[in-house]
């Protein structure tokens, strides 16, 4: 018994003194590819916080936070008004006729906000004059973001929650992949030119691994993603 507690001891001791060569050698041990939590130039990793990189979407469950808007960005669309106007430049707008379809999402960004409900909920914006209710309809991209402004963290930052769902008749359900494949056209469509009420925009990508875990454990829906998280510097042209 003494020797177990003197071994535990070290151990321990062991830990604090190198927690990095610890994680390491457990990640070695176990094959998990999420990297220790560390300062970010743009936005702060929920993580070092209490935060996640998952919404919590009922209790058990989350979706995504597969895109991060960086706060290198211009300046006028870490704004909420210019953000909404940025997201119609790359084919979203604000739900059909105003109204909200569907349970608000919660998401801990780490800033000292604990879960925080979500700013804004945007469609694909398929036409002119009531485009983002065809979506309601017919399904298709959409997103939901938090501003990352806590009382102990205030980066600026979004961060978006990006997925692809069915039609009403399916109730919304995301398709399948939908998690990558409603990030992907997002990003898409940020990198390439996009202009709104004279004002144009191309976002710089940086992709990146080890911040969220690949696969379903944990997803809404079970749909697996692939644990890639894109981060977004959105330039004024």
């Amino acid at each position: 018994m003494v020797k177990s507690c003197a071994i535990l001891l070290v151990l321990a001791t062991s830990v604090l003194a190198l927690p990095t060569r610890f994680m390491n050698t457990l990640q070695s041990i176990f094959g998990t590819t999420i990297d220790l939590p560390k300062a970010e130039i743009g936005w702060t990793d929920p993580r070092l916080n209490g935060g996640r990189f998952l919404d919590f979407t009922t209790p058990r469950y989350g979706e995504p936070l597969n895109v991060i808007i960086s706060n290198q960005s211009d300046p006028f669309i870490l704004t909420e008004a210019g953000f909404r106007l940025y997201y119609k430049s790359i084919g979203f707008s604000e739900e059909c006729l105003g109204l909200h379809y569907g349970h608000i999402h919660k998401a801990d960004l780490g800033d000292g906000d604990g879960k925080k409900s979500e700013h804004i909920l945007a469609r694909q914006y398929y036409f002119p004059m009531w485009g983002t209710c065809w979506e309601s309809i017919a399904g298709g991209n959409h997103f939901r973001a938090w501003k990352q402004n806590g009382t102990e963290t205030d980066t600026g930052a979004w961060f978006l929650a990006v997925s692809k769902e069915m039609d009403s008749t399916k109730n919304h359900m995301i398709i399948p992949d939908g998690y990558n494949i409603g990030r992907d056209l997002l990003v898409e469509a940020a990198a390439s030119v996009s202009h709104w009420n004279g004002r144009w925009w191309q976002a710089d990508v940086e992709w990146r691994r080890g911040l969220l875990e690949p696969g379903y454990k944990g997803i809404n829906h079970a749909i697996a993603q692939d644990g890639r998280i894109a981060i977004l510097t959105v330039n004024r042209l």
